[in-house]
Parts: structure tokens; C-alpha cells; sequence
């Protein structure tokens, strides 16, 4: 049977392609499930007489407050894939016939009802676990394909470099080389591709990575503020892990809401064309971020202009805005040309084709795999809770241990704090609703009270997040605190933050916070100018410190924190980003064996006011505040790792610039040694530092990192192949090999210690710069 030709924006109308480009609508919004089955909206009938079709619909399984979408109204897992299928049917029956792209968040695993939730980016950061990323990435696609979606928009590209910023847990880590690191390793998972044209298959879906780009570095650390930063920054820092994405063959970027330097991404001509198309030699579809086009009416006179610039600079298709309606009159007006139209719409084609939606078979059939074999679902769902709390565990970073754990045998345990018995507090932003039953969920209390017995724990809560819990000369609520860890053992005090979003929140037009969420402390629209611990934290610790008993400190949070003055009053400390439904099981494991393999992914400050504080600044010649001579409480890194020991064997090594850009590296080891009694994971991250003349260095930068099981008493060796991507220059965006001389170490210190080994990438007359 001949295939049947292409389809091209040069055939489609100007109102079918106009359609292509605009994803204008919620899906919850254009199809309900009612009476036990799916049904087009009137919202969605409106929208397909208008345009003939739709390039791409977003949302329709999402299940959260903004969506307001519950468990009683949404629609089932299950049955997911008749919900899209209604749709493609519509479409196809009184449109133009060409399938619609379904579009799905999947923040930390799909964001509907039933969707499988992931501890957030910044716990994978403390992980700093390719594989398993790669294998959650591709557990989360399955998951997602398997019930009819195509595309899930993936964060990962940003690079945390202001802790005061609500969607720092969106962020793998402060370190460019970490974040490239597990985005590459996420779209290897979600896609199963190894190159931007590599069909999709059925058991995978295509990823919009974002946000491209600096959304990190905004100012003050607010949401979609503008990012004030030179060419070398952006390239070093925040195209790094974009770079990294676009040779997985990532299906598509964001656009971000901010501006470089007053250019706003989504009308960046040189950012979106430029660099990741021309330089890059990209070929995939740019997605803007919710309502980004129509934000640029501060930068255009009216939609129609603001239309042109977003389809001129390389944005392919919206996201809710009205501005791409106005293309029509934008091609009358000669704002823009018919040609940068139909590239747009031939960019959504192609993904569509890519997806295999554009063949001879069903779209609305093809889009799902089919339910699994007999027998296969429950070794499916073991093996999901498997690595969910292999993630969870490799989220818990001990930062400090004077001697109290593992907590000893028959202790009684006071479990206190805000954070203690609260789910909601581990799940991170944009997470749909928890199914009315899951028995893998746990709290720090549960699980301490299922592994100890209910009568070994006690509890109280002392104080809210952000408040007390009452009022008065001697709060009864800090009183019960001292009662309970003068009756026990030890206490563990759980504090933190929590990005919970209530039913009766209110909601920005992109799905931001916006009010009142009295208790929530972090997520999208919660920027914070203050990253200390709230008072009322501190008062619970101190209450616990004062029954006289040893204290444990948890840290349950999205953001780094300033945890100064909460180290006098602990013990031992465990910080936790975000860790998911099976957190509490996850920092019970190490409360009881003293252990865990996490390390920060970014540096915690000293103190408020003292930001940045990154462990790759630059150096200054400045020296630091004269109220805060310290500026990192904790750098990336940081980690108590008992009996563990890891030295840098090699003192030097060479290789040519020219080798290095043909595939070429520098080889170190690090032989990692383990003194203790019983066999330990760690993640052993290699420092370095680069010496370019004319170059002001930065402090210090992730080179590469591995993670071992060294068994008691034992040595293992580790090999690290530096080649481009460690030893190149990202001034422009992607690597590139100039001679340098780079001093290599894998101890703790913030600054290149005396002992550091050499790397050394030389020009044709075997030397560097930094030599002569």
C-alpha cells in the first residue's frame, strides 16, 4: 500500500494553520467526565469550528486546586485514553481532520489522578544519580503513554541560583554540570530516542524541556523576573543543561517567562533561532511558557505584534494565550511573514509525525499501548514502588552526626515538628491529588511508629510553618513539645517547608499561587525574601533542646536554607528536599542506621542577605559582609559520610584541545575507601577549578560525579574520563576545546587545596596560556 504524502503547512488553509500553532484551551475545561464517560465541551466545539482543528491541547488529565479537579469528578486512570479519544473523534469528524497533540505536566511524574509522584528535581539532585533518573524518566513515560498522552512538559533546564525563588525544587541543582547531567538522562528515559528526528514509540512520549532560559537567575529571586546577566553567564550556567537536552534529541524546549538582559525569551530571535537551532543544529518544536506571548504586550503595542514577535524569534505554538489568534491580521499588517508561519506549523507537524500520529492508523488508538498482559500489572507496580523509594532513600542527605545515630536499640522517640505527620509536606508543587488509599505513603511519625511500635513514639506537633499554633505568655503547643521529649529517649524534630496547594487557594491565570495558602512556604508564586527558618520552627527545636534530651534535626524542604541557628540546637541533622508519598519511610532508614547517600545539590546560606551563594560563584576581590564574614553555611556537596575516605590518585594528566574536541579525554582516578563497618553508597563528586588568562575563575565547578557501593573495610577504585563536556568552555552555550590548565580535586574544600591534581588541555606547541 503507498503511504500517502506528507502533510504539509503549504497545503493546510490559513485557519487550519493559524489552528496548529494555538493551544489556547484547558483540557479539563473541553472535555468532563460525565455520567460514568467523556464529553465534549462546547468550549471545545467552539474552538474546532473556529479553526478547523487544534495544534495541541493541554491539560486534559490534569487533576489538582487550580483545575479544581478531584477524585470524585475527575477522570479515572483507567480510562484516560476514551477521554482523549473523544476528542481526536470530534476533531477529526467536523475539523480538518489532523490528530491534536495531547499535552500533560509531568513536574515529578504525571500530574493526574493516579499518576505515580517522584520525589521533586532537587531531591534526584541530592541523588546525583543518572541511571536512576534515567529510570524514572522512562517509568514515568510508560505510565503516561500507556493512558494516551503524547507530550509532557518536563522541568529540569533551570539552574537554582537564588534559594529565595518558590520553584528552586523544580531544579535538579545550583551546578550546571549536575542539572545537564539528569536532564540528559530524564529525556533519554521519557523518549527512548538518541536523536532529535528518532521516531517515538508507543511506550514513550515526547518532552518539552523547561524553561529556556535563565529563569534561575531572576532578580531577587522572583518568578519570571528578568535575568540581568552577560553572554559568558548564560552560556556557562543556564544553556548548559538546554545544550544537554537538544543532544538527547529532546522533542521540544519552553520559552521562559523572563528576559535576558530585557530581551524576553519568548521574543529572544537569537535564543531561539540562533542558538539552539543554527548553532545547535536543532530541529524540534518551542512550546511558550502560559500566556508568555500575551506577556509581551509590554514589549509589543497590541496582540498582533506580540503574535509576530513570538512566531519571528522561533515560538512554534502558545500555551492559553490569545496573541497567536491575532496571526491573521499580524500576515495582513506585514508584521510578520506567511513563511515564519508555516514553519511553525510545519514544526507541529513534525512532532506529530514523530509521535506517529500522522500515519495510516487511528490517532485516538495508536496514542495508547493497550492495557498490560494478565499478570504483568502487579510486577509492574513492585517495581514502581522499588525505585520510588530508591529515589527517596537517595534523597536524605546527612549533613551531621555528633554521635547520636543510628538512634539505639529499644530508644523511645518524641517526633515533633510541623512536618512530622504531614504527607503534603513531602510532595513538592503542581502534584494531583493522593489516591483515598496508598498503603506505600508515610509520614516521619508512621514510619518510625511501624518500624518502633506505637508505644516507643510520642508526638506533638509545637507549632504550624509559618506560625504557632496558639498564642500566650507559655504556648501550650511548645509545652506538649517538652513533655513529650522529656518522656523519651531522643527527639527527632521534622521542620521545613511545604509547597501545599489547597481547593481553596487562589490561583493566578497560569496556575500560580496567588492566595491566601496561610501555611504554604514554597512553589510556583511562593518567592520568599527570607530563606531562615521561621521563628516558630526554631521555638519547637528549642523547646526540644530544653527537655534536656538528644536532638535530631529534619529538614523537609524545597529550598536551601539558612540552618545557622538551628545547628546549635541539634545533634544530628538530615536535610530532605522534597522526597515524595515515601519520604518518611526513606528518613526513618537513616534515623535507625546512621547512614545515607544523599548530598546537597546546592549550597545552603549562612545567613539572609548574603546571596549569592553558589559553590561556583566567581571570586571576588571583595571581602564579605561585615555583619556576616560567612557567606555558605553548607555548599553543594555537603555530606557526613563516617569511615569514608576518597583520594585523587593521579597528580596530572594531559590531552591536546584538538584531541579533546574529537572525542578525546583526560582519565583520573579516585580510589574510594571504606573504614567502616558495613558496606556504604556514596556519590563521589570531582571538583575543579579553570585557569584561563583574562578569565576571573569561579570558585569551584562539578567536573563529574559516580556513585559506588564500597563494601567494610575495602577499597573501590573509580575512573573519570573528562573530556569535552568537563574540560571545554561553555562561554557560547556548548563546549568548546581551548587550551587550560584546570586544578582537580574530590575533597570537601570550597577553594582548590594545595594538593590538587593538574589537567592540563594544550595548544600545538604542548602547553596552555595559563603556562606561559
Amino acid at each position: 500500500m503507498t503511504a500517502p504524502a506528507p502533510v504539509t503547512a503549504a497545503g493546510l488553509p490559513l485557519a487550519t494553520r493559524i489552528g496548529q500553532v494555538n493551544q489556547r484551551l484547558k483540557g479539563w475545561e473541553a472535555v468532563r467526565w460525565v455520567d460514568g464517560r467523556p464529553r465534549v465541551t462546547d468550549v471545545l466545539r467552539a474552538e474546532v469550528d473556529r479553526w478547523g482543528g487544534l495544534g495541541a491541547l493541554y491539560g486534559v488529565l490534569r487533576a489538582d486546586p487550580w483545575s479544581a479537579v478531584r477524585w470524585e469528578d475527575g477522570i479515572p486512570p483507567e480510562r484516560s485514553a476514551e477521554a482523549y479519544a473523544a476528542v481526536q473523534e470530534h476533531v477529526r469528524r467536523y475539523g480538518d481532520g489532523l490528530p491534536v497533540l495531547f499535552v500533560e505536566e509531568a513536574p515529578h511524574g504525571l500530574m493526574a489522578l493516579g499518576g505515580t509522584t517522584l520525589p521533586v528535581n532537587l531531591a534526584l539532585g541530592a541523588g546525583m544519580d543518572a541511571g536512576l533518573t534515567e529510570e524514572l524518566g522512562a517509568l514515568v513515560a510508560a505510565e503516561a503513554r500507556a493512558r494516551g498522552t503524547h507530550v509532557a512538559l518536563v522541568s529540569g533546564l533551570d539552574v537554582l541560583r537564588d534559594p529565595r525563588w518558590g520553584r528552586a525544587e523544580e531544579c535538579f541543582s545550583e551546578d550546571p554540570m549536575l542539572a545537564a547531567t539528569l536532564v540528559e538522562a530524564t529525556v533519554r528515559g521519557m523518549q527512548g530516542t538518541a536523536g532529535c528526528d528518532d521516531p517515538i514509540d508507543a511506550g514513550h512520549v515526547a518532552v518539552v524541556a523547561k524553561h529556556l532560559a535563565g529563569q534561575g537567575a531572576g532578580i531577587g529571586g522572583r518568578n519570571g523576573s528578568g535575568a540581568p546577566i552577560g553572554r559568558r553567564e548564560l552560556g556557562e550556567l543556564h544553556l548548559r543543561p538546554a545544550f544537554a537536552a537538544a543532544r538527547a534529541g529532546v522533542a521540544g524546549y519552553m520559552a521562559a517567562y523572563n528576559d535576558v538582559d530585557g530581551v524576553p525569551c519568548s521574543a529572544n530571535e537569537e535564543l531561539l533561532t540562533g542558538t539552539i537551532r543554527d548553532r545547535w543544529g536543532w530541529s524540534g518544536l518551542v512550546m511558550a511558557d502560559g500566556t508568555a506571548v500575551d506577556r509581551l504586550r509590554d514589549s509589543a503595542p497590541d496582540p498582533a505584534s506580540a503574535a509576530a514577535l513570538a512566531l519571528q524569534a522561533g515560538v512554534d505554538l502558545s500555551l492559553w494565550d490569545e496573541a497567536l489568534t491575532h496571526v491573521e491580521e499580524a500576515l495582513d499588517r506585514g508584521l510578520v511573514g506567511e513563511d515564519v508561519l508555516d514553519r511553525a506549523v510545519d514544526r507541529v507537524l513534525a512532532l506529530k509525525r514523530r509521535l506517529g500520529l500522522l500515519g495510516e492508523q487511528d490517532p485516538a488508538t495508536s496514542a495508547a499501548s493497550g492495557p498490560a498482559p494478565t499478570g504483568a500489572e502487579p510486577a509492574r507496580e513492585r517495581d514502581v514502588v522499588a525505585l520510588v523509594e530508591r529515589a527517596a532513600r537517595q534523597s536524605v542527605v546527612l549533613v551531621r552526626d555528633d554521635g547520636v545515630l543510628p538512634l539505639r536499640d529499644g530508644a523511645t522517640v518524641a517526633v515533633v515538628g510541623p512536618n512530622a505527620d504531614d504527607l503534603d509536606a513531602q510532595l513538592g508543587d503542581y502534584t494531583p491529588p493522593r489516591p483515598p488509599s496508598d498503603p506505600a505513603a508515610s509520614t516521619v511519625l508512621s514510619a518510625l511508629t511501624d518500624r518502633l511500635g506505637a508505644g516507643r513514639v510520642r508526638h506533638a506537633a509545637g507549632s504550624r510553618l509559618r506560625g504557632p499554633l496558639d498564642d500566650g505568655p507559655e504556648p501550650g503547643a511548645l509545652a506538649a513539645v517538652r513533655e513529650v521529649c522529656a518522656a523519651a529517649d531522643v527527639s527527632v524534630v521534622v521542620l521545613g517547608g511545604t509547597s501545599r496547594r489547597s481547593y481553596d487557594d487562589e490561583f493566578a491565570a497560569n496556575g500560580a499561587v496567588e492566595g491566601p495558602a496561610p501555611d504554604t512556604t514554597n512553589g510556583e508564586g511562593v518567592d520568599l525574601s527570607s530563606v531562615a527558618l521561621p521563628q516558630a520552627q526554631l521555638d519547637v527545636a528549642r523547646a526540644a533542646r530544653a527537655a534536656g534530651r538528644p536532638v535530631v534535626g529534619v529538614v523537609i524542604d524545597g529550598r536551601p536554607r539558612v540552618l545557622t541557628e538551628l545547628l546549635p540546637l541539634v545533634d544530628a541533622l538530615l536535610v530532605v528536599p522534597f522526597p515524595g508519598p515515601g519520604g518518611g519511610a526513606a528518613v526513618a532508614e537513616t534515623l535507625l542506621t546512621g547512614s545515607a547517600s544523599g548530598r546537597l545539590p546546592a549550597t545552603f546560606p549562612a545567613a539572609d542577605g548574603v546571596l549569592p551563594v553558589a559553590h561556583d560563584e566567581r571570586l571576588e576581590t571583595a571581602r564579605a559582609y561585615s555583619d556576616n564574614p560567612v557567606l555558605r553555611g553548607l555548599p553543594l556537596g555537603s555530606a557526613h559520610a563516617p569511615g569514608i575516605s576518597a583520594v585523587l590518585r593521579d597528580d596530572t594528566a594531559t590531552v591536546p584541545a584538538s584531541a579533546l574536541a574529537a572525542g578525546a579525554a583526560a582519565v583520573l582516578t579516585v580510589d574510594v575507601t571504606n573504614t567502616g563497618p558495613a558496606p556504604a553508597t556514596v556519590s563521589v563528586p570531582l571538583y575543579g577549578r579553570r585557569h584561563e588568562r583574562g578569565v576571573r575563575p569561579r570558585r569551584r565547578t562539578l567536573l563529574g560525579v559516580q556513585r559506588a557501593t564500597v563494601g567494610a573495610g575495602t577499597t573501590t577504585s573509580l575512573t573519570y574520563r573528562l573530556g569535552l563536556d568537563a574540560l571545554g568552555s561553555w562561554a557560547g552555550g556548548e563546549p568548546v576545546a581551548v587550551p587550560v590548565t584546570v586544578g582537580v580535586w574530590c575533597t570537601p574544600d570550597t577553594d582548590e587545596p594545595a594538593g590538587a591534581a593538574t589537567v592540563r588541555v594544550t595548544d600545538q606547541e604542548d602547553t596552555t596560556p595559563w603556562e606561559r
